[in-house]
């Protein structure tokens, strides 16, 4: 029972309002009584009883059409402000259906001036979903109260419905859904033109919601033309229990027409697959109701299913994806597996469409339906997917060829090696051609990507062999995964060989790009190992092309990859610097880079580790190297660049023990450098050693540290002029050390440094000054060595008063009681003799060291014995020229002495002397047969002197047959002495002065010369003792003079 106190008042207005002969005298009569009957207008119009609202708008409506609108304009403007209420639905329904009846009241004029503004604002998504919602309801009554006349704006208000269907407001959708249904209900016919095929665009959005409400619609406007109505239940055990009638069927058939139809029924029973659970629901009530069975409405509809499914297969939407995969799969196990020589013509002809989307729909249809059916019916009908296939795999778009490997995948599930041999050799036949080789190449890819296990075993042995397909190996190699691995070893050589042959050509860049691609691809430990250790052993090949081709492979690998090889470092350091021997400049820079590209991966936390590593495998490499120099390391501008990060955090960053064994390092890296390289790398070198030697640290540290300066100062000393101040401060500072081993490595280091000073006057003062002032007589002793080696290196750069000085004090400690300060003060004296003017060099000469007083004390004629063979050793030519008789008679006299210190003086002058005259190819046999009397002295010491100098003579050059003859037999009666120091220097001697390491020849010229007895000790000699000695590597001659501090 209805309780609005205005009920009867409007039941009683509609009612008069329907007679037009009373309608004028009714509407005269309310006109005094329309301001008190707006409220309860107002009032009808918001009730929750959906009958007072119906009949309180119709009133409304009718007092419109009689009294005209002018009385209303209030009502008008809070009809629009109320259907625009957030207040609650029921509020907004009964002012749309106010307003509309007012609009109808107002006539077709007004409708046509206000639907613009109202279909706008139903679109717009910026407003309050509210205010949708009252707009969206003016849909649901306007039609209702201008029937026809409404009908020319069902197009353009469908739009507006349709995106209210997925509003994320449910009462908005309701009310969405409800203006659609008023629409088929009220224009049916129509709405078959206008709404269905927006309708069919919403079963397939994207948006569940809009698919949802599609099919509810979808469903009334087939309820609708069948004439079935849709509330009766359909849930049933199956799923294709239907409810319809052929009736019905045919009525949607003759409404919409076959092609229609079947666009209809196909959206409808893919919506049976939907994702969504309601949709899933909706779409088959609707579909058992209106079909009447199931399979051959199917078979009837199944080109323009496929053609639907094939779109949506290939669809960038997931939920389009999954619901045509499930809807085949469906397909298939409905209609059986006899359905099969429908659906494949209809797939194959699918694969001709200019539409990529189907194209690749067709693949992924493939696949599906393999995927549903048995292997047996899939072999059966195997000619006929092949060649489909086959097409698919080079189609000119990739997500096609991506779909058409899933297919392939499928395939060889069900028919096995047959799909390998019926379609990897077409694909890879499809590389020679020009126009289609991408795209073959990219099929490959693809079928890579999921099959690789069983694919890549086909492909290698086809793309290894001659000539190598390196492109196709690097392009499939990034997608076989870890299955790559066991083929290493057959892929590698392959990739060498390959690029050994683009060597120097214009393809070497793009072939190595293709190997490149190939071992970055790799990303397994085991992978790893076997390119590391197969690529070190192929760069040991002496084929100087394949060398190159696997260092540069390997540089790229160890630059790029982003796997850890730490583990292998120690591998690489030995392998890479063990090429650095090489004469191949191309190879020496592949190598150096390589190294440069490994240790850059090596964080500096980690290097500390690798010095004795890198250091080990320096020593290896010097081993098998002809010469003082790695090439390796002698590039030009590069240098030890590579490996100097690891020894300079060594000496920066390690402990003592570390940075003692990076400072040796440095230095042995140094010793097999050439200048030239070392240029680029001095300042980091020098910097943090000369740090070190300012900080305290142990002795031998230093001492290390020391050495490698000096090494340094020999090699590139003029680049250090910007440390020199440093440098010399550092020395002097170590020249006054407790520890005798860094005061000698201090002296040698200042003798380097002052060839590059300027001015020297200071040093020598200072150093002059030192020794005088020295309470140890080991200070004085390094300091006096430190002033020979400086006097060697600048002595006539010296300033002839401090010359004087020099001399004098050095003069004074000729005879000093000391013996190793005797002989450091007279070996200085005797390499100052070479920078004194000849007036001084003349009064030092014939004032001391040629001074034959026999009253002499011994020491002081040792003192002038050492200085003179330092002088001879140092300034031979100078002294030659103006006192060589002199110089002869008074060594002769020093060898005959009864004094060992003083014989042994003389014999190292007449090893000098004899040295100097060989130079200059002048020897004289009569010194050498004084030379050769040394042998019977009754000193051991003496005999040992003279067979260090024999081999001196004889690397000077090549002796006179003569003075081999002369030398032979006392060599040879020496290594029958007891003493085992004479014996082995005998025998050195021997194979010097024969050339026994390069030939026979001088010994078969020299047997002949000898008596029978001495020539049958020789050669038992040579092949019973001296073969032996001659196989082992040749050592340095040891150096005859003893006056160098150690």
């Amino acid at each position: 029972m209805v309780h609005c106190p205005f009920y009867n008042t409007f039941i009683f207005i509609l009612r008069y309002s329907e007679y037009p002969d009373r309608k004028p005298w009714l509407m005269s009569d309310l006109d005094p009584y329309i301001e008190k009957l707006i409220p309860g207008l107002k009032q009808s119009l918001l009730d929750p009883v959906p009958e007072v609202r119906t009949v309180s708008a119709k009133a409304l409506g009718a007092m419109v059409r009689g009294i005209g609108g002018a009385k209303f304009d209030e009502l008008l403007k809070w009809l629009m402000d109320t259907l625009k209420s957030e207040a609650n639905s029921v509020d907004r329904s009964g002012a749309a259906q106010g307003l509309a009846e007012v609009i109808g009241g107002l006539g077709q004029k007004e409708l046509n001036r206000l639907m613009p503004g109202i279909i706008q604002t139903a679109e717009r998504v910026d407003i309050p979903p509210f205010v949708r919602d009252g707009y969206i309801m003016l849909y649901i009554y306007l039609p209702s109260v201008f029937k026809d006349d409404f009908m020319e704006y069902i197009g353009p208000i469908i739009p507006s419905i349709l995106q209210a269907l997925a509003d994320e407001s449910e009462y908005v959708r309701e009310t969405a859904l409800l203006a659609g249904q008023r629409i088929i209900n009220l224009y049916a016919d129509q709405s078959i033109e206008l709404l269905l095929p927006e309708l069919e665009k919403g079963l397939f959005d994207d948006n569940w919601r809009i698919r949802y409400s599609s099919v509810q619609l979808l469903g009334d406007l087939l309820y609708r033309i069948s004439g079935v109505t849709g509330k009766m239940t359909t849930e049933t055990a199956h799923d294709d229990d239907n409810f319809g009638t052929e009736t019905s069927g045919k009525a949607i058939l003759k409404a919409l027409g076959k092609e229609r139809r079947a666009r209809v029924l196909a959206g409808l029973y893919m919506g049976r697959s939907d994702t969504a659970l309601l949709v899933r629901q909706s779409a088959l009530h609707v579909w058992k109701i209106i079909v009447a069975h199931t399979p051959q409405t199917l078979r009837e509809i199944l080109g323009t299913l496929f053609t639907l499914l094939l779109g949506c297969l290939a669809s960038t939407s997931h939920d389009k994806r999954q619901v045509a995969a499930r809807t085949l799969g469906d397909l298939v196990k409905k209609l059986g597996e006899r359905v099969l020589p429908e659906i494949i013509p209809i797939l194959e002809h699918g694969l001709d469409s200019d539409q990529a989307d189907q194209r690749q729909g067709v693949c992924i249809g493939l696949t599906e339906i393999m995927a549903s059916t048995s292997r047996d019916h899939v072999a059966v009908y195997a000619e006929s997917l092949i060649p489909t296939v086959r097409k698919a795999l080079i189609d000119p778009l990739p997500a096609v060829r991506d779909a058409a490997a899933h297919t392939f995948e499928n395939l060889h599930a069900n028919i096995g090696p047959r799909a390998l041999d019926e379609i990897l050799p077409y694909l890879l036949s499809k590389l020679d051609d020009d126009d289609l080789a991408e795209r073959a190449l990219d099929g490959l890819r693809q079928v890579m990507t999921v099959k690789s296990y069983v694919v890549l075993p086909y492909l290698i042995p086809q793309l290894t062999a001659t000539p190598v397909n390196t492109k196709a190996l690097s392009f499939l190699s990034s997608v076989a995964g870890e299955t790559l691995t066991k083929y290493l070893i057959k892929i590698l050589p392959a990739l060498l060989s390959s690029l050994s042959k683009k060597w120097d050509t214009p393809e070497e860049a793009q072939e190595m790009e293709y190997c490149k691609r190939v071992v970055l691809s790799v990303k397994d430990d085991t992978g790893v190992r076997i390119i590391i250790t197969e690529l070190l052993s192929a760069s040991s090949q002496k084929q100087e092309d394949l060398c190159w081709a696997a260092i540069t492979v390997l540089h790229q690998f160890c630059e790029h990859t982003d796997v850890d090889y730490s583990d292998y470092m120690v591998q690489l350091f030995r392998g890479l610097i063990a090429l650095f021997i090489r004469k191949n400049n191309k190879i020496l820079l592949a190598s150096w880079e390589c190294l440069s590209a490994v240790t850059k991966k090596i964080e500096a936390t980690e290097m500390l580790q690798y010095i004795a590593d890198v250091r080990q495998a320096v020593k290896y490499a010097v081993s098998d190297m002809e010469g003082k120099e790695l090439p390796g390391f002698s590039i030009p501008k590069k240098g030890i660049t590579p490996v100097l990060p690891i020894f300079r955090e060594g000496i920066l960053s390690g402990t003592q023990e570390l940075k003692e064994q990076a400072a040796v390092g440095l230095g042995e890296l140094i010793d097999v450098t050439n200048a030239e390289a070392l240029k680029v790398s001095v300042l980091n070198i020098t910097g943090p050693l000369i740090r070190i030697l300012g900080d305290r640290f142990v002795w031998s540290l230093k001492v290390a540290v020391l050495d490698t300066l000096t090494k340094l100062l020999t090699k590139v000393g003029v680049m250090l002029k910007p440390f020199l101040p440093q440098l010399q401060t550092t020395f002097l500072k170590a020249l006054n050390d407790p520890q005798r081993s860094v005061r000698l490595k201090a002296a040698s280091a200042l003798g380097q440094l002052i060839i590059i000073h300027v001015r020297v006057d200071p040093l020598f003062t200072e150093l002059l000054n030192g020794i005088k002032n020295a309470t140890e007589t080991g200070v004085r002793d390094t300091m006096l060595q430190a002033l020979r080696f400086c006097l060697t290196g600048a002595g006539s750069k010296m300033a002839e008063p401090l010359k004087k000085q020099a001399s004098s004090s050095l003069l004074s400690m000729l005879g000093s009681q000391e013996e190793t300060t005797r002989s450091a003060a007279s070996a200085c004296l005797g390499a100052m003799c070479g920078s004194l003017s000849d007036v001084d060099l003349t009064d030092v000469m014939i004032s001391h060291l040629l001074d034959s007083d026999p009253s002499q004390d011994w020491m002081v004629k040792h003192g002038q014995g050492i200085a003179l063979g330092v002088a001879l050793k140092e300034s031979a030519d100078k002294l030659c020229k103006q006192f060589e008789d002199s110089i002869t008679k008074t060594v002769l006299d020093l060898t005959t002495s009864d004094r060992i210190p003083l014989c042994l003086c003389g014999y190292r002058c007449l090893g000098y002397l004899l040295i100097y005259q060989q130079s200059k190819g002048q020897l004289k046999t009569e010194l050498l047969t004084s030379l050769i009397k040394g042998m019977k002295n009754d000193s051991n010491d003496v005999k040992q002197l003279v067979t260090q100098i024999i081999p001196h003579l004889s690397s000077g050059g090549n002796l006179t047959g003569d003075h081999v003859k002369l030398l032979i037999p006392p060599l040879v009666m020496g290594t029958k002495e007891k003493n085992t120091v004479v014996k082995t220097n005998s025998e050195i001697a021997v194979v010097a002065v024969l050339h026994l390491r390069k030939d026979e020849t001088v010994l078969k010229s020299v047997s002949g010369s000898l008596d029978a007895g001495m020539r049958e000790s020789l050669n038992e000699l040579v092949y019973k003792s001296l073969v032996k000695l001659c196989k082992q590597p040749e050592s340095a001659l040891e150096s005859i003079d003893d006056t160098v501090l150690k």
